[in-house]
């Protein structure tokens, strides 16, 4: 493969690749595996680089270990908020989140702010509620439990402003550091004012860094003119990301037609709604009027009906073509029915996924399972299901929720724990690759491949043997035959050592090298 200023200009053999550049810089591949680089379609980078650099709680297995966690990294750093994330109550003996006494406990007269592994509930100890103000008489509060909704948003605001500008700093560079040498060349950054503020999101467009940041900004939008002062105000590239329809399942805040199944306070709670079908279509509407990319974060399934509708309602005014021109996305839809994803995959909608939501949490004996039961719960993320209707498909990490790992995500689409739900090793690799460039809005057909005129975006790795693996739960639509020339992709299997990424380049400049 020979390089021009950052484009792909020539691939083919090595005898006439030498030919043709006599005088270029060799870069020898030693057997090694090249392909595209990967671009993560949703991350969340100060809270990621915060968890690389400081308390993450996602390795503790008991309540017990948690707190412990807490109270010695309390004692070495003591100094300035204790902040702390990834704790996951389903997967403890206890089965109970931590409560506020017992974080008081642990860091005594120290502001502490812990939020769950999905970020959308925290315990909070008493110094930084008295900070926040006004928690207590808001949606979400709990005078002794984990805050969610408004309650949380207020005591999250209040503890990212006791981050000093130089810690955001070195998590955004431990963040991008740690995507280039895992092969990410693109993060897709969702911000808004209840997640990171839009100080956080500013420096982060600005931060000069090898790999690309495209930043989406989730605040709803009621008219072309409204739409237009939003994206100057912030610099988004689109209006999109976690704009929150709803919360999230593990914290009981996904919007759902049916209660959860294992709620202790209440047995009618069907979580919580941030926007309607009707605030969803004045969004879509002015975006659609200015050609930029809407988005709405929606997990639950009656989260994805009013999105349904508030698009329905567009495309009745502007036609089907015109919505589908700007390639509004959605994040997550976990909870989506086969007539939804019919819907909106002939209406142009991407999906920005995560694979990793169910390796955690799916199967039969899960979260999903705890929190909608046996008949929901293992019913969610149907990958397959949403590709087949047309639903384009992106991959992200949600980082810190899960950990930025490309390959890992690949493996946990094609190894879904719900039969059928599935997708091939070619479909998944693609949608962290190709399909993520145009879930950015890059439709140039080339982006996310290896092509002459494509840009040289690319990662080298260590890998222990390709193969042309056929899909795990559908028919296969190329030979597995070594004859056939169909392009090899790392063994996936659960177990199998995945590739190592030994360098990382994006538009012809080197990012990473081992």
């Amino acid at each position: 493969m020979a390089v021009t200023d950052g484009t792909i200009v020539w691939i083919g053999l090595d005898g006439p690749g030498r030919a043709l550049h006599p005088d270029a810089e060799l870069i020898p591949l030693d057997g090694r595996f090249l392909a595209p680089g990967f671009v993560d379609t949703h991350v969340h980078s100060t809270s990621g680089g915060l968890a690389l650099r400081g308390l993450d709680l996602d390795g503790s297995s008991s309540l017990a270990q948690c707190l412990e966690q807490v109270r010695k990294y309390a004692a070495a750093q003591p100094d300035g908020i204790v902040w702390g994330q990834g704790w996951d109550e389903s997967l403890w003996p206890e089965r109970r989140p931590p409560s506020r006494a017992e974080i008081d406990a642990c860091a005594p007269g120290r502001e502490v702010y812990l939020s769950r592994v999905d970020v959308h509930s925290a315990v909070a100890s008493t110094p930084l509620l008295n900070h926040a103000g006004g928690v207590q008489e808001v949606p979400g509060w709990s005078t002794d439990g984990p805050l969610s909704q408004q309650a949380h948003h207020l005591v999250r605001a209040a503890a990212r402003g006791a981050l000093r500008p130089e810690q955001r700093s070195a998590a955004q560079h431990a963040m991008l550091d740690h995507a280039a040498a895992h092969g990410v060349v693109c993060v897709h950054e969702c911000g808004g004012a209840e997640i990171a503020g839009l100080a956080d999101f500013g420096e982060l467009a600005t931060l000069e860094h090898g790999v690309q940041v495209r930043g989406y900004w989730g605040e709803a939008v009621t008219s072309t003119e409204h739409a237009r002062e939003v994206l100057e105000r912030t610099g988004a590239h689109g209006l999109a990301g976690d704009l929150f329809v709803d919360g999230s399942l593990g914290s009981r805040t996904a919007w759902l037609s049916e209660p959860f199944c294992d709620d202790p306070h209440s047995a009618t709670n069907t979580g919580a709604s941030y926007l309607d079908s009707q605030g969803i279509a004045a969004h879509v509407r002015a975006c659609t009027e200015l050609g930029v990319q809407a988005g709405f974060h929606a997990i639950g399934d009656a989260a994805l009906e009013a999105v349904v509708e508030g698009f329905a309602q567009v495309v009745d005014e502007f036609g089907g073509p015109a919505v589908a021109a700007c390639g509004h996305r959605l994040e997550h839809v976990e909870m989506i029915t086969a007539a939804q994803a019919a819907r909106l995959g002939a209406w142009g909608v991407l999906a920005s996924v995560q694979p990793g939501f169910d390796a955690l949490w799916g199967g039969t004996d899960g979260l999903y399972a705890q929190r909608l039961g046996a008949v929901r719960g293992p019913r969610l993320n149907p990958f397959a299901a949403m590709a087949s209707a047309g639903v384009g498909l992106a991959l992200g990490s949600d980082v810190p929720v899960t950990r930025m790992d490309p390959w890992q995500a690949v493996r946990a689409a094609v190894h879904h724990r719900t039969p059928g739900s599935a997708i091939s090793a070619r479909a998944a690799f693609a949608a962290a690759t190709r399909g993520a460039w145009r879930a950015g809005g890059v439709r140039d057909g080339i982006a996310g491949t290896l092509v002459p005129g494509a840009p040289a975006s690319y990662a080298v790795w260590d890998c222990e043997e390709l193969v042309v693996a056929a899909p795990k739960d559908a028919v296969q639509r190329w030979s597995t035959d070594p004859r056939a020339g169909v392009a090899p992709l790392p063994r996936l299997e659960p177990g199998a050592a995945l590739p190592q990424c030994v360098r990382t380049v994006h538009r012809g400049r080197t990012i990473f090298q081992r």
